[in-house]
């Protein structure tokens, strides 16, 4: 019902097309190691899904064992390149006329799959069933259309954060993308093919057609066939973008002159839909004003349907889908209006960005339950998905010259290491919004972000080179690298929304995709393991210094110097410009370049006086940069909350992100400082140190997506203090988390383009203490 097969366009639409040519590196990918495959085939879409194991490099870092007498190198540890073997999702859509072509296509590039049956949904899955099981040697089992749709949308309204979005034609932003709920259920999901389904969606297994139309997307087509003469349905909505429905439409002030008031009814309401056609004159109507017309009848009496069955099942999240939307803006702009009309606002109307992809990934899932997919969290790959684009007649017309009405259109999806879940610790995961500034909805800030990152994209392929220096393609590598990731900045900037909100943390995820695309996984492996060298030979001394002031000097040292360590962030130009000119730049001049008190933002008091209190039970610590900051900054503060009787668990990232220490570098860092420092030694040995990988990849950080184990731990050690340290952590993103425990979110601010905006200059301090309900206020970071 993705596309209802109700809407047979086979049969009225040009013959199959053979003409084109599919690159095996931008479409079919990977193919060679498919394992597993499905497909929907609607009215005039056909979507292919295959599962494939994806072969990538991954940095691995191993500890110098320099007791052993052949150890020749003063390096703590090594960094190798290892071969790593990981599962994803492809799902490709494209046009009916097609089929035969890509079927041939995928035949010929099959290599190692043993997968002796394709699952199949969508009214076209019958009629195209004897080629597919001609074309690939594979027999068809087809699976129930409705329960394919359904699994299909509880995986990516649980797997991917910004799946939802409310439309707002006329918007800064049309795009409102929707924060992922940790319950997804229960939801209405109303269907819109050659009729009209609607589905109360209760838990995975457990859903319920509830109501229905025999009005829908068939209705639009054939009536609008009959009045315009025009027999393909995308023209047809292209009529309608064009035309003035108030010609055909009788409204309220047609009737009554003006406003109905005692009934509440404005004179711009419809009061008939083609109520002026009676009394037309012989030269009728513009087929635009007709199709118009008929889209806004039908869209109304779909939209009140809905809201009665949502207000019947006390429902508030409805989502629409099926070929009637299937991404239009001038039908989502519809169907919005008209639920906001019958509702009063109270609900509103959901899209999601990957409706047409529903019944692929449901028969997909259908065909994989013995290996359990949802057990696992899966995360879109933005370096191979084309994001949320645009069919609107009158956009993307180079796309539509290219390929017809749709263009050949890509989602994949990586199957990750562990389960992600919500930090326990948020006052209300279902209001959790990460990010702080919306880019899609602040222009400004949009542009000096994309100009930002195109800007800085030499020195990362300049990194990524040199993280590899003995590899000869690795040049081409980098080229591709440099080449997808200025055309992924290209599409945001013509099209922010493509893959959800558009934010910083995006920008820095799209470019960490890409270069793992492209076996970059560590480009600053090497400056790491440099600067953890060399902080290490300086902590005796730093804690030695602490150690000689009274407590009240020592508590604001260890702030300033978690502060200065956070100033090593080779992520931030002005800083990476700063280390490569001069290599001397340590820890005391990043001191001398802290911005004096009262900072930014600043609640050190606050803290202070807390720290005069009882200890606490158990601090959870997001940790941010190798170097200077992990050892020199973060490990002391941590050595003094140890001492005052806290439990300490350090969150550090699973995977390369920029400079960012990971969680195998932070468990060698520390054993080696246990070795000189007796009370982190003692607190590993007593367990009140923990080291836990947060399940992120990214310089950024999203608390709804963290390891499971994570979450494990933190709710059995009680934690009530939370610490997130850095720009990208505390600032780019959680700068407005509400938790439910104590916080402390600490960061320098490193670009001159947002300090200035922010009322600060560059090297301003955030330092930001919160106690949930206790009345102490959460300082705004808005632009001066």
């Amino acid at each position: 019902m993705a596309e209802c097969g109700g809407l047979h366009s086979g049969s009225r639409r040009h013959t199959m097309d053979k003409s084109i040519t599919l690159p095996p590196d931008e479409i079919f990918r990977n193919l060679e190691n498919a394992k597993r495959f499905a497909i929907d085939i609607g009215g005039s879409l056909t979507k292919l899904a295959y599962y494939s194991t994806v072969q990538h490099k991954v940095a691995k870092v191993r500890s110098f064992d320099h007791t052993a007498k052949e150890a020749t190198s003063d390096e703590l540890y090594e960094i190798t390149m290892q071969e790593e073997v990981t599962a994803r999702l492809h799902f490709i859509k494209f046009e009916n006329a097609y089929i035969e072509t890509c079927l041939d296509f995928v035949r010929d590039h099959l290599v190692n799959t043993d997968t002796k049956v394709i699952k199949a949904t969508g009214g076209g899955a019958h009629k195209f069933k004897e080629l597919i099981e001609r074309k690939l040697g594979l027999r068809v089992d087809k699976e129930d259309e409705m329960t394919c749709l359904i699994k299909g949308c509880n995986f990516v309204l649980r797997n991917i954060p910004h799946e939802a979005f409310v439309y707002a034609k006329h918007a800064d932003s049309e795009f409102r993308f929707q924060t992922t709920q940790p319950d997804i259920f229960p939801y209405l999901l109303v269907n819109i093919g050659s009729g009209v389904s609607i589905v109360k969606v209760e838990s995975e297994d457990k859903f319920e057609r509830i109501g229905g139309s025999s009005i829908g997307g068939g209705t639009f087509w054939g009536l609008g066939a009959l009045l315009t003469k025009t027999k393909r349905f995308d023209e047809l909505l292209q009529l309608a973008s064009k035309g003035q429905h108030t010609s055909v439409d009788m409204l309220v002030k047609d009737i009554y002159g003006g406003s109905y008031g005692s009934l509440g009814l404005t004179g711009d309401l419809i009061a008939s839909s083609f109520g002026k056609s009676a009394t037309a004159d012989k030269g009728g109507f513009s087929k635009e004003d007709m199709a118009k017309s008929l889209l806004h009848m039908i869209s109304n009496d779909i939209g009140q349907l809905a809201c009665l069955y949502a207000k019947l099942h006390s429902l508030s999240r409805v989502y629409f889908g099926g070929f009637f939307i299937r991404g239009h803006p001038v039908t989502m702009h519809t169907i919005t209006y008209s639920i906001n009309f019958f509702t009063k606002g109270e609900v509103q109307a959901l899209f999601l960005r990957h409706e047409g992809y529903l019944g692929a990934i449901g028969a997909f899932l259908k065909g994989a339950e013995e290996d359990n997919p949802n057990q696992y969290s899966w995360g879109e790959n933005y370096a191979g998905s084309s994001g949320l684009m645009s069919v609107s007649p009158d956009m993307n017309p180079m796309q539509r010259a290219r390929s017809g009405t749709f263009p050949f259109d890509m989602l994949e999806m990586d199957r990750l290491e562990r389960k992600l879940v919500n930090l326990p610790l948020l006052q209300d995961a279902s209001s959790y919004i990460p990010d702080t500034v919306d880019l899609t909805e602040d222009a400004l800030a949009r542009e000096y972000w994309l100009y930002c990152f195109e800007e800085a994209l030499d020195g990362v392929v300049k990194r990524a080179l040199a993280s590899q220096p003995d590899i000869p393609e690795a040049a081409e590598r980098a080229e591709k690298f440099r080449q997808k990731y200025r055309h992924k900045l290209q599409t945001l900037r013509h099209q922010p929304f493509a893959y959800g909100s558009l934010t910083v943390r995006s920008l820095l995820d799209t470019r960490e995709h890409c270069l793992n695309e492209f076996n970059f996984p560590d480009p600053y492996s090497k400056i790491k393991q440099r600067e953890n060298d060399a902080a290490l030979k300086y902590y005796q001394k730093a804690v030695q210094s602490l150690e000689e002031l009274s407590w009240e000097e020592r508590q604001f040292a260890l702030v300033r110097g978690v502060l200065a360590g956070n100033v090593f962030d080779w992520g931030a130009k002005a800083v990476s410009d700063v280390l490569e000119s001069d290599p001397e730049f340590g820890f005391e001049q990043a001191k001398r370049q802290l911005e004096e008190r009262p900072w930014l933002v600043d609640s050190y008091d606050e803290w202070f006086e807390r720290l005069k209190g009882p200890p606490h039970k158990c601090a959870l610590f997001f940790v941010d940069n190798s170097g200077v900051d992990i050892i020199l900054g973060v490990m002391p503060f941590v050595r003094e909350l140890l001492s005052r009787g806290t439990e300490v668990v350090l969150a550090s990232n699973s995977s390369p992100a920029l400079n960012d220490v990971t969680n195998g570098e932070l468990q060698i860092l520390t054993e080696s400082i246990a070795a000189m420092d007796p009370v982190i030694r003692a607190a590993l040995g007593e367990d009140r140190l923990t080291l836990v990988q947060s399940g992120s990849s990214s310089p950024c950080l999203d608390l709804s997506r963290l390891d499971k184990v994570l979450a494990m731990v933190v709710r059995e050690r009680k934690t009530d203090l939370v610490i997130i340290e850095g720009m990208g952590r505390a600032i780019h993103t959680n700068y407005y988390a509400m938790l439910s425990c104590e916080s402390l979110k600490m960061a320098v601010i490193k670009n001159s383009w947002l300090a200035d905006r922010l009322g600060g200059k560059l090297f301003s301090v955030v330092f930001k203490y919160e106690v949930p309900a206790a009345g102490i206020d959460s300082p705004a970071l808005t632009p001066s």
